[in-house]
This record gives C-alpha cells, sequence and structure tokens, in this order.
C-alpha cells in the first residue's frame, strides 16, 4: 500500500464541488448531534472536502492544523515500525472524527491516518476546534466521550490481534466498514487489509476465500462485497460486539441541558 502525505488542495484530497443536498455535514454522527447553538458555531468553519484511497491525512510525528469529520469516507488510525510493517490500531468513519491529539494536550501525533476507503468529510482548523472546545461544554462533553470510544476500539483491536484469528479479524474489519457505509460493498484491495491487520497479504487470500465459499461475500481485485451479513457476525470475535456497543452509546449521547451542571463539568475538565 502506498501511503500519501496529503494536503486539502493536493490532487488526493480535494475541495468537495457537489451541491449542499447532497452533502451535508450532518452525515456526520458528531456533528450531528450537536445542540444547533453550538452546531451553527462550527458550521460557517467546517470546509467539505474529498478524501481519496491511500491520503495520509497525517504522519507520525506531524502538528495538527486540522481535525477531520467523515461523512462518507473511512480512514483508518495506523501505527507503523521502523521496519515498514503497520497494523490498525481504530477505524473512523462517519461516527467520528479523525485529530483528537488537537484537544487531548499532544503537540503532535504518534501515528498515521490514512484514507481506507474513499469518500468525503469536512475539515476544521485546529485553531477554531479549540476555540469552541474551550467555550462549549457540550462539545467538550461529546469529544471527550467521543475518545473514550476510540480508546476502547483502540484496546480491543490490541486484544482481537493477539487472541483472535485472522479469518475473525477480516469479519471484526468487514463489519465495522459496513457500521460507516451505506451500501454492501466495500472499496479495499486485499493489499490494504493486510497492511491493516499486519498479516500477510496471503493470509488475507486465504481467509477472503473461506467467507466467499461460505457464501459470506464476493470479491474481486479492489472491491468486497457482503452477502450475508448476519453470516458475519455469527463467525465473527467478541470484539466487533465491543466496540460497537460503545459507539451505540456514544449515539445516545444527550446535550447537557442544566446551565450549573455545563458549568461544573467546565469546572471538572
Amino acid at each position: 500500500m502506498q501511503i500519501r502525505s496529503c494536503t486539502c488542495h493536493s490532487p488526493v484530497t480535494r475541495p468537495y464541488t457537489g451541491g449542499a443536498a447532497a452533502h451535508s455535514p450532518t452525515e456526520n454522527l458528531l456533528l450531528a448531534a450537536l445542540p444547533a447553538p453550538d452546531y451553527r458555531q462550527l458550521l460557517p468553519h467546517l470546509e467539505p472536502v474529498e478524501l481519496t484511497l491511500g491520503c495520509s491525512l497525517y504522519e507520525p510525528g506531524d502538528q495538527l492544523g486540522h481535525v477531520f469529520f467523515p461523512t462518507t469516507a473511512i480512514v483508518a488510525l495506523l501505527h507503523i515500525m521502523e521496519n515498514g510493517a503497520s497494523a490498525e490500531a481504530a477505524l473512523t468513519g462517519n461516527r467520528g472524527m479523525v485529530g483528537i491529539a488537537s484537544f487531548m494536550g499532544g503537540g503532535s501525533t504518534t501515528g498515521s491516518a490514512v484514507v481506507v476507503s474513499a469518500g468525503y468529510a469536512y475539515r476544521l482548523s485546529k485553531r477554531v476546534l479549540m476555540r469552541e472546545f474551550e467555550c462549549s461544554a457540550n462539545l467538550r462533553h461529546l469529544l471527550l466521550r467521543y475518545t473514550l470510544a476510540l480508546l476502547t476500539h483502540m484496546a480491543q483491536t490490541a486484544v482481537c490481534y493477539r487472541h483472535h484469528t485472522v479469518d475473525q479479524q477480516l469479519c471484526r474489519l468487514l463489519l465495522l466498514c459496513l457500521d460507516r457505509l451505506t451500501s454492501t460493498e466495500i472499496h479495499m484491495t486485499q493489499e490494504l487489509i493486510s497492511h491493516m491487520l499486519g498479516v500477510r497479504r496471503e493470509g488475507v487470500t486465504e481467509a477472503a476465500t473461506r467467507l466467499r465459499d461460505a457464501g459470506l461475500i464476493q470479491y474481486q481485485r479492489g472491491s468486497i462485497t457482503v452477502l450475508d451479513r448476519p453470516g458475519l457476525e455469527q463467525r465473527v470475535c467478541e470484539c466487533y460486539a465491543v466496540v460497537k456497543r460503545e459507539a451505540d452509546r456514544l449515539r445516545s449521547w444527550k446535550p447537557l441541558a442544566d446551565p450549573i451542571q455545563a458549568v461544573r463539568f467546565a469546572g471538572a475538565s
């Protein structure tokens, strides 16, 4: 897999030029969950961009200038070793954001964020995010809740690599992608999957063949179509349910309605 660094106006990450009706920030569930006043504060600063396959939003040691709220794209948070070997730590799509280091006190990043399913996102400058993070208890509360869900995702992924088979890991990856897409077709090469799972490509091919022979998926070069999601859910390890449960808890988040509670939360932060 070729990982390419890019900026918004490069050939691999482009400004989005489609109509507003076809593409809205509220397709990202974090942005959609914000109360109207908080959302209106961010809206003028949200810039739609197109994320292309293989685009690297940041690399280890980068200083973050922007965060990204995917709507139709999927981004893998990867850790890359000195010898070039890599493994996925978590997936981010329309349920989350890319760039939590910007508000968690980190001056730079320790991993990479690579687009593994092309699509669209909204980017926001770190300066604006930090201003609103300080001013809005609701935004702060929501993003910290998301960070907790992301840490759970990362921890469960590490356990999965240690204890579960490549077949189970592939099922987990496919189901997580489906949760972040509106179709059953996943545009992802086996080479890319091997980088994400940290296994040889041959291992991914063998696992994909077993799922295909069981009638669960159909695949061709660069594309996997899920034919039987319940079948995948029967084969997947417990890790998928843990990550999904935490994501569902985040979706049930409610704004801080009590001003006194909001002030107390701000003080505790």
